[in-house]
């Protein structure tokens, strides 16, 4: 009898793999996402999330939640052969691969740039898209095999062969395969790849994944609203990423960007139902945005995605800046010491520390209303959120337990957490300013 109760979940990942989860009627988000971890052999999803397509649209689940929530009706229906489908995404992009510490997140957060790229209508930055594409190659194929002799020297069969090694469609958008011809693409792309001869795999996948965030549509999650109540095609696309939320009108296909706000450009997101609102600061003098979601449902999920959006944005910002200021360093070859981890203590440490964006302390620079309670998508409460961004200095008491983001730039990888408290970034910030100083006061020589 309680194997009749079972329900069958479909994960799909970003690899084009799929996971079988057999839950319980009266299963939530949770129970999911733990049979994900247990089959990927992960201990955290750290940007990831499960999702569900709702209105063409990807909203991100809540953990707390009944899958009945998701599903409605037909979730209690007994027709249990059919699967119920759940999507495995990005929930948080990141600004440099090197903040996701478990490989096999990472491959799976590289699948899902390489598909974000090959769907991408950034048509002005052609010249972009031949260096994704060298990078996907390398990080794929390898080195591109050495050949004995000149063109001139080998037949014309294994020229071509030697050219036709991969398919642009794969590599590049269909737009750019119809403007240049997949002639030119197997003529030049190759050439590119070459140039990354002695790349490691590892290190061509972090490539890709910093050149992609460049990308104008690449690393944003879209959704889609209207400008009136009324209005039957949804023209309005407003997309979230790490460092704010922009906002798009599509004409004839074709995206225009209308407001690019960073996080510090936002006074409050506010939604009543369906109807959402943006407030920019004051010094931008721009009237409220005001736009219109398909549902109060779509409404929560979108605020719950900014709210997480913006706490991450706090957490990992000096931690980025000075894995920038490190790489940096390295290209100038001035970064030559290494720096070994106490795994010992760096182990105890992240054990003691919560990883769930939902357990991140109250102490957050960002402060939400967001009810947690269900409702119905009739409802006409206000929930809002305001933001606020200032600048703050943190102390710690021994830096030295987090010398690990150095070891990170020399391709460690361990399945540990992203998502973890303001504290915890703030130490990462202070150990990084502490060895840029040493190194500035050392004096570091180039040979």
């Amino acid at each position: 009898m309680r194997t009749k109760q079972k329900r069958q979940v479909c994960i799909l990942l970003p690899n084009k793999q799929q996971l079988d989860c057999p839950v319980r009627e009266r299963a939530r988000g949770r129970e999911v996402l733990n049979t994900v971890l247990k089959q990927l052999g992960v201990s955290e999803l750290q940007v990831f999330a499960l999702a569900v397509l709702r209105d063409h649209e990807y909203l991100f689940l809540d953990l707390e939640q009944k899958l009945s929530k998701y599903f409605g009706k037909r979730w209690n229906r007994r027709s249990l052969k059919i699967p119920f489908i759940l999507f495995l995404r990005v929930q948080h992009y990141v600004e440099s691969g090197r903040l996701i510490l478990s490989s096999r997140v990472q491959q799976l957060y590289y699948a899902e740039l390489r598909q974000k790229v090959l769907h991408s209508q950034s048509r002005h930055q052609e010249a972009l898209f031949f260096q994704l594409a060298a990078s996907a190659l390398q990080a794929e194929v390898g080195d591109v095999e050495q050949r004995a002799g000149s063109d001139e020297e080998e037949g014309g069969e294994k020229r071509q062969e030697r050219k036709h090694y991969f398919l642009p469609e794969d590599y590049f958008p269909s737009w750019l395969v119809k403007r240049r011809g997949r002639d030119f693409l197997l003529q030049h792309c190759p050439l590119l790849h070459a140039e990354l001869r002695g790349v490691s795999r590892c290190q061509a996948v972090l490539q890709f994944i910093k050149e992609a965030g460049s990308l104008q549509d690449g690393p944003v999650t879209f959704y889609r609203m209207r400008r009136e109540k009324k209005e039957l095609i949804s023209s309005i696309l407003l997309g979230v990423s790490l460092k704010g939320v922009c906002i798009y009108q599509e004409v004839e296909g074709k995206l225009c960007l209308l407001y690019d706000f960073s996080w510090t450009d936002i006074d409050r997101f506010t939604f009543q139902g369906s109807r959402f609102e943006i407030s920019a600061v004051g010094s931008l003098c721009l009237r409220k945005l005001l736009y219109h979601t398909p549902s109060a449902f779509h409404s929560k999920h979108i605020l719950k995605h900014l709210s997480d959006s913006h706490r991450l944005h706090i957490h990992t910002r000096g931690a980025v800046s000075y894995i920038q200021q490190l790489e940096d360093m390295e290209a100038t070859q001035l970064y030559k010491e290494a720096y070994i981890c106490d795994t010992t203590r760096l182990t105890r440490r992240l054990q003691s520390l919560t990883s769930s964006m939902s357990d991140c302390s109250g102490a957050d620079e960002m402060t939400a209303a967001c009810s947690r309670e269900e409702e119905e998508e009739d409802t006409v409460s206000v929930t809002e959120f305001e933001l606020c961004v200032d600048e703050q200095e943190f102390l710690v008491d021994d830096p030295a337990e987090v010398t690990w983001l150095a070891e990170l730039l020399r391709g460690a990888s361990v399945h540990r957490p992203l998502v973890l408290p303001s504290s915890y970034w703030a130490a990462v910030t202070v150990e990084m300013k502490q060895v840029l100083r040493r190194r500035a006061d050392e004096g570091v020589s180039v040979d």
